[in-house]
């Protein structure tokens, strides 16, 4: 999968919290990121522990992504730009807290595990 780097705005910034006291929080964000793995064609998805090792770090969350993408899937980076690939990912996570932070939908689980083709952490 190729994305194209030249939609991305290296001047816009997408703010994500860090792992939130409220264990409800984080289930909405690990679920975001998740959704927005799945939205873009990506074929893995975090589980709780991977999430929580990213986000334990003492970093920004577009740091954490990068992270797990250079270690994790250093093969994108040989087709897109990290940077590029962070915003992408950030963008459409932001977009699913917004639209699920604050309704029922967003307390329920979803088995990232159960969707085809998903690959925890690969």
């Amino acid at each position: 999968m190729h994305l194209h780097s030249e939609h991305a705005n290296p001047t816009e910034k997408v703010v994500l919290s860090n792992v939130s006291n409220s264990s409800s929080h984080a289930d909405v964000e690990l679920n975001a990121y998740n959704a927005a793995f799945h939205e873009l064609g990506f074929r893995w998805f975090w589980d709780r522990e991977t999430y929580r090792e990213l986000f334990s770090r003492d970093a920004p969350a577009a740091e954490n992504i990068h992270h797990y993408l250079s270690t994790r899937q250093p093969h994108l980076l040989k087709a897109d730009d990290a940077a590029f690939l962070v915003q992408v990912i950030a963008e459409k996570t932001a977009q699913y807290v917004a639209r699920n932070s604050t309704s029922e939908r967003a307390c329920r689980h979803f088995d990232w595990a159960q969707a085809i083709g998903c690959e925890v952490g690969a």
